[in-house]
């Protein structure tokens, strides 16, 4: 989690103490007149728990301060702004979220990208995307609309042939052998990263698992331009807009860079994979 998250969730839960203390209430009485567990109080005045809007909305009432709602409801947007769940963003499915990433790429020149364990949405076929929409689908139980997310994340690649755009990734090799669909899908999957080593366009680095590194390659991360970063982790998408991280992030990916191999020798590391699936 963040830092400036946590930091923005403790002050919400500053200001909820505030409240109930202007109330005259203890975390116990106001859990009696919530209907909560006390635990449950006690976690969000501390910062340990995120609170819905309903939850803001309950907790204004329950201490007499109705008008207090709206504010409570500002400082938690702020919040959902850098920090969006997965349970929110794909509550109708995974096309919305394409489609999201398709105007966020149109209004950028440059992207750089880490990936630890799968191929990037820019690069990847369609059915290696449909088995990894499926999937993740079942594990968040969303709707599924796989096709519809197909169609939106191979739309978003048409940028990848635009003049005047770069596209700079790394990928940890691990992500080459991460067999996340069957054999020939990914067969097929590292053909194609292969036909793009040599477009205009692309720069795409290999990270051998040999190589020296300065940093490990804990998580993927994408930067745009220089405005934003998107960070995935299994219950949410930090967007990261501030100078502080968007500079971090940036040594993380030179860093890293330096350990990737490109040119020929990926195309190497990406062969030695598929002829490791032993299919024609």
């Amino acid at each position: 989690m963040s830092t400036d998250f946590q930091t923005a969730r403790v002050a919400l839960g500053a200001r909820l103490r505030e409240l109930r203390t202007e109330a005259g209430l203890n975390g116990k009485d106001l859990a009696e007149r919530l209907g909560w567990q006390r635990s449950k109080v006690s976690r969000l005045e501390n910062g340990k728990q995120t609170p819905s809007r309903e939850d803001l909305e309950a907790w204004a009432k329950a201490v007499g301060e109705s008008a207090a709602a709206e504010e409570l409801q500002g400082r938690l947007q702020g919040l959902e702004t850098q920090y969006r769940t997965w349970r929110r963003q794909l509550a109708n499915g995974h096309r919305s979220r394409q489609e999201l990433a398709v105007a966020e790429t149109a209004r950028t020149r440059l992207i750089r990208g880490v990936e630890v364990a799968r191929i990037p949405g820019l690069f990847q076929t369609a059915d290696y995307a449909r088995c990894l929409f499926i999937a993740n689908a079942e594990f968040r139980r969303t709707p599924r609309d796989t096709d519809e997310a197909v169609r939106a994340r191979i739309q978003r690649q048409e940028a990848l042939y635009e003049a005047g755009r770069s596209f700079r990734f790394l990928l940890w090799e691990a992500a080459l052998y991460a067999q996340v669909c069957p054999r020939e899908v990914m067969a097929a999957q590292l053909d194609r990263l292969c036909g793009l080593i040599g477009v205009g366009t692309v720069e795409l680095g290999i990270i051998p698992f040999t190589a020296p590194l300065q940093r490990t390659p804990a998580h993927g991360f994408w930067i745009y331009d220089d405005r934003l970063v998107t960070v995935e982790t299994i219950n949410a998408e930090l967007w990261l807009d501030d100078q502080e991280n968007i500079d971090l992030y940036t040594r993380a990916w030179d860093w890293l860079n330096e350990s990737a191999v490109y040119g020929h020798q990926a195309h190497r590391h990406i062969a030695r994979a598929r002829a490791g699936l032993a299919l024609p």
